[in-house]
């Protein structure tokens, strides 16, 4: 199920994965930066412009694209519970 942001961009336009690049994660097209490096500041307290302004590289659709591929990973993520003993 892919998701779209305002422009009707989907995050597949900007994110992608390989395996000679970061050992396959998800990272920005054209960057190093990877997907969880992104959510992970955004979870500590940057805001975009933080990001932007650490990053010149990368531009808001970047870091959107970014929460809305983690978004969908975590939509299809099933956890099933262990049962021991």
């Amino acid at each position: 199920m892919a998701r779209e942001y305002h422009d009707g961009m989907e995050w597949r336009e900007r994110i992608t994965a390989n395996p000679e690049v970061l050992v396959g994660k998800p990272v920005v097209r054209g960057t190093r930066l990877s997907v969880e490096l992104i959510v992970s500041l955004l979870g500590n307290g940057w805001t975009f412009e933080e990001i932007l302004a650490s990053y010149p590289g990368l531009s808001v659709d970047d870091i959107r694209a970014c929460l809305l591929y983690a978004a969908e990973v975590l939509t299809e993520e099933r956890l099933y519970p262990v049962v021991t003993g």
